[in-house]
């Protein structure tokens, strides 16, 4: 139990004539947000244990129970496919859409996109007007760290596209499954948060022992949403832009190779929090957005037009990610206590 207190035990006390209560650790029920007169339910493990939780709210998701949109029709485009995907990261497994006009064939294709986009979703019924997704994710089976260290992967994998079309000028064939991938597996991020926020004892399960961590990972889950945001503009950038880049500005290769190298070493910070490591990081941020910064300033004006200080200020704006990335390390490094002596001794 992850709560700084005094004591994990409890008394028991009297209360009646013929029962007995044990009062709450004062950090649990803050963090659960309880107050006087709220629900809690307890189930009793084979060894006598129990396991207690707050009582689902009336906006819970009620599980087995599909989430219907129904409407007369669908005319905007895209609104199918962003209803499936909000649906999915708010924690709903089954999703249904019923209309009262026939579904058209393109937004059938729609809805198949969208089941496409989602990291275990399938279309297990259609009908003229009903399609019902389904997901079939066990969420305990992902845990939160290792999905952060997958997208970590996905975007040094974008970068090392963007440093070999700066260096040659070719088109690349990976882009769009890396931007898809970035897609499934920020999506399934979003919906671990959800998931979690609602039942601590997933949130134990997936990597947050104590529920005031969430927060930190929604920072952390929000700031990789937006690097892999600009890691693929600077890759879209650059596949767009001729001759490469590198022939007008070596600078750019320089500042791709240290975007990579920040990004990895700013997520192992995260996952092992040393102040030491987190200094370097953070100052490593702070060089990269300077760096980029007067990277774009020396551009000449054909560059700026053919699309290359766009990439630059793309990773200006990444460095700015990873300052917020390195400052969710330090926060972890003050919490656990891990100080280090920063300055060599005299």
């Amino acid at each position: 139990m992850a709560w700084n207190s005094p004591t994990r035990e409890r008394r028991v006390l009297k209360a009646g004539h013929s029962s007995i209560a044990v009062t709450l650790p004062k950090p649990w029920a803050e963090a659960m947000n309880l107050r006087p007169g709220d629900l809690v339910v307890f189930d009793q493990n084979d060894d006598g244990t129990l396991f207690l939780k707050p009582s689902p709210g009336p906006t819970a998701v009620a599980a087995g129970v599909p989430y219907l949109v129904e409407a007369h029709s669908f005319e905007s485009p895209g609104l199918l496919e962003r209803l499936v995907i909000g649906a999915y990261r708010v924690g709903h497994d089954s999703i249904e859409i019923r209309t009262q006009v026939a579904l058209t064939p393109e937004q059938l294709e729609e809805l198949q996109q969208a089941a496409r986009r989602l990291l275990g979703v399938s279309v297990v019924a259609q009908e003229p007007n009903r399609v019902l997704l389904q997901n079939f994710i066990d969420p305990s089976k992902y845990g939160l760290p290792q999905l952060v260290q997958r997208m970590k992967m996905i975007l040094v994998s974008t970068i090392e596209e963007s440093e070999e079309l700066a260096r040659r000028g070719t088109r690349s064939r990976r882009l769009t499954s890396l931007r898809e991938e970035t897609e499934r597996v920020l999506a399934l991020l979003v919906r671990q948060l959800f998931l979690a926020s609602r039942d601590w004892s997933l949130a134990r399960r997936i990597g947050s022992p104590d529920p005031r961590q969430l927060l930190e990972w929604r920072v952390v889950v929000h700031a990789l949403e937006e690097l892999g945001g600009l890691v693929g503009e600077i890759a879209r950038d650059l596949q767009e832009s001729k001759p490469p880049a590198s022939a007008r500005d070596p600078t750019l290769l320089s500042l791709l190779r240290e975007l990579k190298a920040g990004l990895s070493s700013v997520v192992d910070a995260i996952m092992h929090p040393s102040l030491e490591t987190v200094a370097e990081v953070y100052a490593e941020s702070a060089h990269l957005a300077a760096a980029a910064r007067d990277g774009a300033r020396r551009l000449k004006a054909p560059a700026k037009r053919r699309g290359v200080h766009s990439a630059f200020v793309a990773v200006q704006r990444s460095a700015a990610c990873l300052s917020s990335l390195s400052q969710v390390a330090l926060d972890r490094t003050v919490a656990g206590g891990n100080g280090t002596l920063l300055a060599p001794p005299a």
